[in-house]
């Protein structure tokens, strides 16, 4: 059989820390990536509009009291956990200047609090909030998760370096699992703080490692363990892990948005990158308080169809990122076609909210095609809500970007964040969350 491009990719590439269980079964049975659309296998997906006990859904009514309840529960059961309520939250502004960035920005840094009474080792989360000085109040944002510290996405001194867990990174500034001072501003080029501002939204921005460090050996020390019963050392088959701790952060920023009167908390749009990307789609899965929600190059487990098993399956992705997903996720392990669900159905809980997806050409990986179908997959419902859907049913041109409630671009180049992308995200909040 010809399997034109596809790889094998050998274990010693995986990851560098993998669990023995997790290396083993690497060992054993050498993980097969495809990236040629001849090889992808034939699938059909759960249709988003079916009960599971074969009922259609032929109404806004029954999708929502019913039919959105079930396929939210069978994400929380199968894919990414269940997430608690939260216990408790106190919000510090320990920083606020209205004369940032040359005088055009109002900075704001927030702390979050999990616990009442908690010591220094008690979990928090530092929000950084920019407003524009120059925009009528209260003013939309954005919101997303940063991979290496807030401090990383802007050179601006004030803002407060982290001293939290990081992955091991020479061109972050990470020595020893730790920021320093040349971590500044190494992010920046993902975050175009300036040109945001100057389209008249707020940004605000958390670092993942607050809520949960992005490793499987730590990835409990965030606010995981505050949620442990007496005596539990580990989530169960159908708790949250990483994915679902970072969501429940971006939800809490909202609980802050909706108490600071500059900030429109009715407009609040949620973006992430890669993991990132599919921490984004699951927040707004589970909030709908999130007026918008943009997933950016997020592939398997965020956008990309599990089903066509291209680029990064789900195999893959359970054993290089065993914190990532509820353990109950492993028995998809090639066996994806038995999943209960299918990432269209992810995006489909957006509905009627617009949802932006976005690909990048060289990013084969993320299966560019799979996350265009994911979108369109996701269509019926919005149209069943009365919105217009996704406006195209064939996959669009290199930058060609799709408007519609449901939005997607696919650009040129590679897995990353560029300022094409953050205006045509601007763009479809312009269309659709401006007032």
């Amino acid at each position: 059989m010809n399997r034109g491009n596809a790889l094998t990719i050998p274990f010693v590439v995986l990851a560098a820390a993998l669990l023995p269980a997790a290396v083993a079964a690497a060992e054993e049975a050498p993980i097969v990536i495809n990236y040629d659309e001849d090889q992808v296998p034939d699938y059909t997906l759960p249709d988003p509009l079916v009960m599971e006990d074969g009922t259609p859904v032929e109404d806004a009514e029954t999708w929502q009291s019913q039919r959105r309840p079930e396929v939210l529960r069978l994400f929380e059961t199968y894919v990414y956990g269940r997430t608690p309520e939260p216990q408790y939250v106190r919000f510090e502004v320990f920083d606020e200047a209205d004369d940032a960035l040359d005088g055009k920005a109002t900075r704001k840094q927030v702390r979050a609090h999990f616990v009442e009474d908690g010591g220094e080792d008690a979990p928090t989360m530092d929000i950084l909030i920019y407003l524009p000085n120059d925009a009528e109040r209260p003013v939309p944002i954005f919101v997303g998760l940063n991979f290496y510290g807030n401090h990383s996405i802007h050179e601006d001194p004030a803002i407060l370096l982290s001293e939290r867990w990081m992955r091991p990174s020479d061109a972050f500034g990470v020595v020893d699992n730790r920021a320093t001072e040349d971590s500044r501003g190494t992010g920046a080029g993902r975050w175009p703080v300036e040109q945001i501002l100057a389209r008249g939204y707020g940004v605000a921005t958390i670092y993942c490692g607050d809520l949960s460090p992005d490793t499987a050996e730590l990835f409990d020390q965030g606010v995981i363990r505050l949620y442990y019963r007496e005596g539990q050392t580990a989530p169960e088959a159908d708790e949250w892990r990483t994915i679902g701790a970072w969501a429940f952060g971006l939800s809490r920023a909202v609980d802050y948005f909706e108490i600071d009167e500059e900030i429109d908390h009715a407009r609040v749009a949620v973006m992430g990158h890669s993991r990132l990307g599919k921490t984004s789609l699951w927040a707004g899965a589970q909030d709908e308080r999130f007026a918008l929600v943009i997933s950016n190059n997020s592939g398997c487990g965020g956008a990309a169809l599990s089903r066509r098993r291209f680029g990064e399956t789900v195999r893959r992705i359970n054993t290089s990122f065993p914190h990532w997903f509820c353990d109950n996720f492993d028995q998809f392990n090639d066996r994806e076609d038995e999943l209960p669900v299918d990432q269209h159905m992810l995006i489909a809980l957006m509905a009627p909210r617009p949802v932006y997806v976005a690909s990048a050409e060289e990013d084969r990986w993320a299966d560019p095609r799979g996350e265009f179908l994911a979108a369109l997959g996701a269509d019926s419902v919005y149209r069943l809500l009365g919105t217009d859907g996704m406006a195209v049913d064939e996959m669009p041109g290199i930058e060609e970007p799709v408007m519609s409630t449901i939005g997607y671009h696919i650009r040129s180049g590679r897995h990353d964040v560029t300022d094409y992308d953050w205006h045509r995200y601007m763009d479809f909040a312009d269309k659709h969350v401006r007032p």
